[in-house]
């Protein structure tokens, strides 16, 4: 069968002999091409928008968010997931990542994973998936079995979709509600998404889990004031922001802090 698309994360590296480049050239290409990250995210910000606003109606109502990948696409989806709740105060169970393979691919690749259609739709089921949840595909390439099996399930079960893909014009693309197409060229190291693809991941996860939480209301100005109190480092910067919004002393804002737990509840009280 005769792809539709053109798998721009399979082309050629622009760049060939790396083997004979000193190491200074090496990163400084790499560098180079780091650079174009930016700008092609920058063309998909109307979608990661649009992203947004979906999930927040849907968050608000009790609505949740899930990842799934493979690979280093799932890896990012469990690291965006796993941020959610120090950053921002929620629980584990409202931004949800999934990795082909489970918890031990995280840090050790489980062979042929990705390539079970079936197994997303099983995994998604288990933390009982409804139609008020938001279900985002993560593919570098836009055609892993996992991602796209799950994607499909949920499509026929009313499940607002979202892929973010590296290959515009991909089944990932072509087959969600809103797709994010990435385009950052060919990798430095030929098929390496791990690079700029997975950089790009990264910052549109990014995006989208930031822009979701100040949507929902855990974020007061540019402070984070629902963060986790889980070390001293945290404890001594919240409690800077009690400081900074009531003009109080370091002592009496460290012991609101201590007596309401989180910097939202202390300053709402004490307002």
């Amino acid at each position: 069968m005769v792809e539709k698309h053109i798998k721009i994360t399979e082309e050629p590296s622009l760049y060939d002999r790396l083997d004979e480049m000193d190491t200074l050239d090496i990163v400084a290409n790499i560098n180079n091409e780091d650079k174009k990250v930016a700008d092609a995210v920058e063309r998909v910000l109307p979608q990661v928008a649009r992203v947004v606003d979906e999930t927040s109606k849907r968050f608000e109502k009790g609505g949740r968010l899930f990842y799934i990948g493979a690979g280093t696409s799932g890896r990012l989806g469990i690291l965006d997931a796993s941020e959610i709740p120090p950053t921002f105060g929620l629980p584990y169970d409202r931004v949800i990542g999934l990795i082909a393979g489970g918890d031990k691919a995280i840090r050790k690749a489980v062979e042929f994973a990705e390539d079970d259609t079936e197994q997303a739709w099983k995994d998604l089921q288990e933390y009982g998936i409804t139609n008020n949840d938001v279900l985002i595909g993560i593919a570098a390439s836009g055609t892993t079995p996992y991602v796209l099996g799950g994607i499909a399930d949920a499509k026929k079960h009313g499940i607002l979709t979202v892929g973010i893909t590296n290959n515009p014009g991909s089944p990932l693309a072509t087959d969600t509600d809103i797709p994010i197409e990435v385009n950052v060229g060919p990798e430095f190291l030929t098929g390496s998404t791990r690079m700029k693809s997975g950089t790009s991941q990264k910052l549109v996860l990014n995006m989208i889990s930031t822009a979701l939480m100040i949507r929902v209301g855990r974020v007061k100005g540019n402070k984070m004031v629902n963060m986790q109190l889980s070390n001293t480092k945290l404890v001594d910067r919240g409690t800077r922001y009690i400081m900074e919004e009531l003009g109080l002393n370091y002592e009496d804002a460290e012991k609101a802090l201590k007596e309401y737990g989180s910097v939202k509840r202390a300053i709402d009280a004490l307002r």
